[in-house]
């Protein structure tokens, strides 16, 4: 498996699509706070701004445009500057509307051609894992005419889940939520190769050398890694590629495979019922009393407290 997807997989990330917006001038909405997702908004047709809490100036996206607001922090969406203090909570406008989950959520002025449609969601991660990849993201990631920049693939498949999203035929809804989990993956990509270039953690990422040294990591998280190895697959010597790798990923090589093999051993913890020191050699650990101790280390709790407590 490549690395990106590697990572989002053992994140356990799922995609959740809420609806498509039919919001006519004048309009708003305040979205509220909601943990560990990324919600996304894409304009299908029209535009709008969102306005971010604790980012100082609304974004405005366009017809083709993705935002994801990375934390899922409460945000405001308004059709222009004098709508924003009039926007209702989420709950109230559902309620409003009638919107009962099918077909679109309608809101806003009848008989207006500035229409806003906005295909709506968010994309779920497992509450205890973590990367450093997701933490270095910023409060939001805006990619202007997403479908062109990932690709004329992903433009039709934008227009595909712009169709299907609440048409209410059969099997629209999971087609357009099973198509959805794709933009997370692939914004990603695209904002590692434009504006995460020039970001801590992300340029990690992106630089080629030191991808090749996460690839094998995460391909061989059991094997016994040294820095003659590492170094020798990023293609430097051992000074320049600790230096390189701790600038990019701001941990230490060695920390980053710890890190990884304990997130792989969580996740063997919760969903399966291999014993410890099973799980433990499976991560390059040969003895149940040292994986304990990093585990533990980790995650302030010992292996089998924790299995214990994910399963009560």
């Amino acid at each position: 498996m490549d690395l990106l997807s590697d990572i989002l997989s053992h994140l356990r990330m799922r995609g959740t699509l809420y609806f498509r917006t039919s919001f006519t001038s004048p309009w708003g909405v305040k979205v509220p706070d909601f943990e560990n997702v990324a919600r996304f908004h894409f304009a299908h047709k029209g535009r709008c701004f969102v306005r971010i809490k604790s980012v100082d100036d609304p974004v405005f996206i366009e017809q083709g445009d993705l935002i994801i607001i990375t934390r899922g922090a409460a945000h405001t969406l308004y059709c222009d500057p004098t709508t924003e203090d009039q926007a209702m909570m989420l709950d109230q406008v559902v309620e409003k509307s009638g919107f009962d989950g099918s077909g679109a959520l309608v809101y806003g002025e009848q008989g207006t051609n500035q229409e806003t449609q906005l295909i709506c969601g968010h994309f779920a991660f497992d509450k205890k894992a973590s990367h450093p990849l997701i933490h270095a993201l910023p409060p939001y990631i805006h990619i202007k005419n997403y479908g062109e920049a990932a690709g004329i693939w992903m433009e039709n498949t934008l227009k595909v889940i712009g169709l299907e999203a609440g048409r209410q035929a059969l099997g629209s809804d999971l087609i357009a939520l099973k198509m959805s989990e794709i933009i997370f993956a692939q914004a990603l990509r695209t904002y590692l190769a434009t504006d995460g270039l020039r970001q801590s953690v992300l340029a990690g990422f992106a630089d080629p050398n030191i991808a090749r040294t996460l690839q094998a990591i995460h391909s061989k998280p059991e094997h016994s890694w040294t820095m003659e190895e590492l170094s020798t697959i990023a293609g430097k010597s051992r000074t320049s590629f600790m230096s390189k790798f701790s600038e990019c990923l701001s941990l230490t090589p060695f920390e980053y495979v710890t890190h990884w093999r304990m997130q792989i051993a969580r996740q063997r913890l919760e969903e399966t019922n291999y014993p410890i020191i099973e799980i433990a050699e499976s991560v390059g650990y040969h003895s149940e009393a040292a994986f304990s101790r990093v585990f533990k280390k980790q995650f302030q709790s010992a292996p089998a407290t924790y299995r214990r407590a994910i399963r009560a």
